[in-house]
């Protein structure tokens, strides 16, 4: 606050007392005062005026900074009411009181829409529980009379809405997921024979190289991320090479990679930045009418709420390779 804005604010309040020091003045006059008691009348009148004035810069100008270091240091900038102390000027405690009653308003509502939201959820995953029931009814009845097309379609909605509930619960994970040491060869295997059938019907070759190598994490969330993986090696391969998708890991000290590489239509340099962020579909999806942007997006969100990293290249016509990084952080073995 500079202290010439608060006298023009103050300007009013200046003109008011000038205006009871004129009257002052003319009775001192009409009462033949002496002019050196005339001068020592203004002299401490003029005094005690600027002190009133800057006692009221300073209180205000040390709350109002207070105020906004607390702001600019907030990363939830709404808290602001609980974090200032109430001022002894009017005009602060008025301010403090709109805040405080904002704040609180603004809670009310935010209560309100995560109680919508958790009802939503919860109605969600109530509803893609009863539709998988169906599905999986389906596909053993076409698995019976050997229908691959529509085996291959319900495979599709089965992931949609594997989707669709992993992202429902991506936002208050650590409620569902357990961390524990894991064979990352059983998880590969289990993947591998659940997507057996789209491997052959898009005569994909499929070579694993993993030793038994263990990582801390959760299996149910990593056989989600690592699967929509491989529906995209799977959605996004050449008919025109011998297609392929390659899952190798090592371990380090420090760390282990796992990679999953194919040597499918690839992805631009234009698009690779942007592949993880929510519903984009780049180029690719220009190709691949059914792409949703979604499947890296939610494996992305998973990686980060387990502590792992994931990162991907690719070039046009040749390959793409996704890493998944699991860090050897000794804080998640006392979770085992």
């Amino acid at each position: 606050m500079k202290i010439t804005s608060f006298f023009k604010d103050k300007l009013f309040n200046l003109i008011l007392y000038l205006i009871a020091y004129g009257i002052l003045l003319s009775m001192l006059f009409v009462f033949h005062v002496s002019s050196s008691l005339i001068l020592a009348f203004t002299i401490v009148y003029a005094f005690l005026v600027l002190l009133i004035f800057l006692y009221e810069y300073y209180r205000r100008k040390y709350f109002y900074k207070q105020l906004f270091n607390n702001l600019k240091n907030l990363d939830e900038k709404y808290l602001i009411s609980e974090m200032i102390r109430e001022p002894n000027f009017l005009d602060g405690k008025i301010l403090c009181q709109v805040l405080y009653e904002t704040n609180k308003s603004m809670k009310e509502n935010v209560n309100d829409y995560e109680f919508k939201l958790n009802d939503f959820k919860e109605y969600i995953e109530t509803w893609i529980h009863e539709v998988k029931l169906p599905l999986a009814t389906l596909t053993l009845k076409n698995h019976n009379s050997k229908n691959k097309s529509s085996i291959k379609e319900i495979k599709k909605i089965d992931n949609y809405v594997e989707q669709v509930l992993y992202y429902a619960r991506s936002e208050n994970s650590e409620k569902d997921y357990l961390i524990k040491e894991i064979s990352l060869k059983k998880v590969i295997h289990k993947l591998a024979l659940e997507n057996k059938d789209a491997f052959l019907e898009n005569n994909v070759t499929l070579e694993v190289d993993i030793t038994d190598i263990k990582v801390l994490t959760d299996a149910k969330w990593l056989e989600f991320i690592i699967n929509q993986i491989i529906s995209n090696s799977l959605k996004y391969y050449r008919k025109d090479v011998d297609s392929f998708v390659k899952i190798t890991a090592f371990k380090n000290e420090d760390k282990t990679i796992l990679s999953i590489y194919d040597n499918g239509i690839g992805i631009s340099k234009t698009d690779l930045p942007q592949v993880f962020n929510k519903s984009f579909t780049g180029n690719n999806g220009r190709i691949i009418n059914s792409s949703t942007g979604m499947g890296l997006y939610i494996a992305k969100k998973m990686c980060l709420k387990l502590g792992h990293e994931i990162t991907i290249e690719s070039k046009v016509g040749e390959y793409t390779k996704v890493n998944i990084i699991f860090y050897n952080n000794d804080y998640f073995a006392v979770l085992k």
